[in-house]
């Protein structure tokens, strides 16, 4: 019986010395420059997805591009409400983005913007496409008329494909 116990303290011990510590990812603040179509300077909507995962590594999770990904495939910060899809080449900002952007799109008033993104391409009564120098920005506006959420895209109106 005392063996038995000193055997299974022993190797309670032994465990515990072969754990290691390993520090929490630290991901950088995560700014969106929404005239430029980038985050944090470097990453486009065409960027691939390895190369996002090591620029922000704090992805809650990620899907390979391939046939079995629902959406393509992609990258997701759902902490901090970015998705990175890699396949579509569009970025999505969502309503509750913890980041900083470049233009204070989130809560804006439909129509206030023209002076900073002009007329839109395309219109619908939910959103409203504006070209610009790397593809196309689609605002998404609730109920109340205030942009709700954003996708930022090196595709243009005519073969961008947005997952629902």
């Amino acid at each position: 019986m005392k063996k038995t116990l000193f055997t299974l303290l022993c190797m309670s011990y032994l465990s515990v010395g072969f754990a290691q510590l390993k520090p929490k990812v630290k991901c950088p603040d995560v700014y969106v420059d929404v005239l430029n179509g980038t985050v944090n300077g470097d990453i486009k909507a065409s960027t691939t997805l390895g190369e996002i995962k090591i620029a922000l590594p704090c992805f809650s999770s990620f899907e390979d591009e391939g046939g079995a990904a629902k959406c393509g495939g992609g990258v997701y910060y759902k902490d901090k409400d970015i998705y990175f899809y890699t396949k579509r080449d569009y970025i999505e900002i969502g309503p509750k983005f913890q980041g900083k952007l470049s233009l204070p799109l989130l809560a804006s008033k439909r129509g206030s913007l023209f002076k900073t993104l002009g007329n839109p391409k395309m219109k619908d009564d939910k959103w409203d496409a504006y070209e610009t120098s790397y593809g196309i920005l689609v605002l998404h506006y609730d109920a109340t008329g205030k942009v709700h959420h954003f996708q930022i895209s090196t595709q243009g109106a005519e073969t961008l494909s947005l997952c629902e």
